[in-house]
């Protein structure tokens, strides 16, 4: 695969002025609450983040998954934790496709070989076809494009000594009660849980998340870090975002998300030649189109919609197209422009 498409993201597809099927974003902006206790961090930005805010951050991520505080490693991003991954070193790391490509962007940039693991039919996880090889896995639960909520045992059979174990659950807040999450898990091997706040609280803008795993293991992944690599609004946001009352109204977010993806699915099934993937557990849904996939996708965005191209995923084709979870008004948008598409449903 060309290297300029696993550097494609979803935000180059949403223009400016398009309705935006393309980023896994709830909302456009962070709850009032949250612009509140980050209007009240800027008085602070006078001075450098302290060990404290450190320190409290941590402390209360932690909390929300049952670990000590040394076990968490505020990131800027989910993304930052994926550029940290050959600082560990890895001789060669197996990636499971089809998902998020960030990591084996970064590992192959930094020379680290790299063995792709396809996914096997339904995009579920089959662990012997891992080498055993691989000190590194890495894949994504639940799996961005696929949508697919891989079960917590087969992903912990992937783990054994001298491997590190990378799962990246940037899109578990968004499953109900996070079911098969391994972010408290303490007897997994070499296991590095990476989260993200980007998507449920809208704060792609920030960049801001943490990692789990054996204090070890994070002070290895952070060793070649800069001086205050995390910024004092980052840090508040970690800390307001794990905190009780959030964790509540984020359970709400998540309810009202499974209402309108459970809608969505209904609309979109009922499009002729249209494949909605399921089961699907993440505020995301893969599809697959008949005909030109390029040309449903150019022929949405001269009606106004943006969705994410599939063809920059390792394992996915060009008829593939990735739409976020929305708002009942906005899907029949979506629908209507889908019929509406040469060689889809009743515009065919």
């Amino acid at each position: 695969m060309d290297d300029a498409l696993l550097r494609h993201h979803g935000d180059v597809d949403a223009e400016p002025g398009l309705l935006d099927f393309a980023v896994n974003v709830l909302g456009t902006r962070p709850p009032d609450w949250l612009r509140e206790r980050l209007v009240r961090a800027l008085d602070r930005l006078g001075r450098y983040p302290s060990a404290h805010e450190d320190e409290v951050a941590r402390a209360t991520a932690a909390a929300r998954h049952g670990r000590p505080a040394d076990e968490v490693l505020v990131l800027a991003g989910a993304s930052e934790g994926f550029a940290l991954l050959p600082t560990l070193r890895p001789k060669l790391a197996a990636v499971v496709h089809p998902s998020f490509t960030e990591p084996e962007v970064s590992l192959r940039d930094n020379g680290i070989p790299v063995h792709r693991v396809s996914t096997v039919d339904g995009y579920a996880l089959e662990p012997s076809v891992v080498p055993d090889a691989a000190d590194m896995v890495v894949l994504g639960n639940p799996t961005n494009p696929t949508s697919v909520l891989h079960p917590a045992e087969t992903v912990r059979a992937l783990a054994r000594p001298g491997r590190v174990l990378v799962v990246d659950e940037a899109f578990m807040d968004a499953v109900p009660g996070e079911s098969e999450s391994l972010a408290g898990a303490r007897d997994v091997p070499g296991l590095l849980v990476i989260r993200s706040l980007t998507k449920t609280w809208a704060l792609a803008g920030l960049r801001a998340g943490y990692a789990l795993g054996d204090a070890s293991l994070l002070r290895a992944l952070a060793a070649r870090r800069p001086a205050w690599p995390i910024g004092t609004l980052v840090l508040e946001a970690v800390t307001a975002c794990c905190e009780p009352p959030a964790l509540a109204e984020s359970a709400a977010l998540v309810r009202e998300c499974g209402r309108h993806r459970d809608a969505m699915v209904e609309a979109l099934s009922a499009i002729d030649g249209l494949e909605v993937h399921l089961p699907a557990s993440a505020p995301y849904l893969l599809l697959r189109v008949p005909g030109d996939g390029e040309l449903v996708r150019k022929s949405l965005r001269h009606k106004g919609i943006a969705v994410r191209r599939g063809d920059t995923f390792p394992g996915l084709g060009p008829d593939h197209i990735r739409v976020a979870v929305r708002p009942p008004r906005e899907v029949e948008r979506l629908v209507a422009a889908l019929r509406a598409v040469e060689n889809v449903g009743h515009g065919g």
